[in-house]
């Protein structure tokens, strides 16, 4: 009569290989997509900042040739100076229920 059942050495080398196999896929793989998701984000942030500093260049020089250097100059300060305003007035959002609090006490 045949036994349908593998021999016990070939059970405990397939257990062994699906325990290896799902360590590997809670570990290994899980960080290298996270390497991978890291590495093309700085790929992505590094080629933003790029295209930023090449648009500020490229309207420096047609701001240049159209009005002259010294009020290209004058022009691009003042939008980085209004635009870094914006942005420092936003630094710490306003909250309504402290001020209303803190007038009462």
């Amino acid at each position: 009569m045949a036994d349908s059942t593998p021999p016990l050495s070939i059970r405990i080398a397939d257990t062994l290989e699906t325990i290896a196999t799902r360590i590997r896929e809670m570990t290994v793989d899980r960080a290298a997509k996270g390497v991978t998701s890291t590495s093309i984000g700085i790929i992505a942030v590094v080629a933003g900042f790029m295209a930023v500093f090449w648009l500020l260049v490229g309207i420096f020089r047609l701001l240049g040739t159209l009005m002259g250097t010294e009020t290209a100059y004058a022009v691009v300060g003042l939008v980085l100076i209004l635009v870094g305003a914006i942005l420092w007035s936003r630094r710490y959002p306003q909250d309504k229920t402290q001020d209303t609090t803190s007038q009462q006490e």
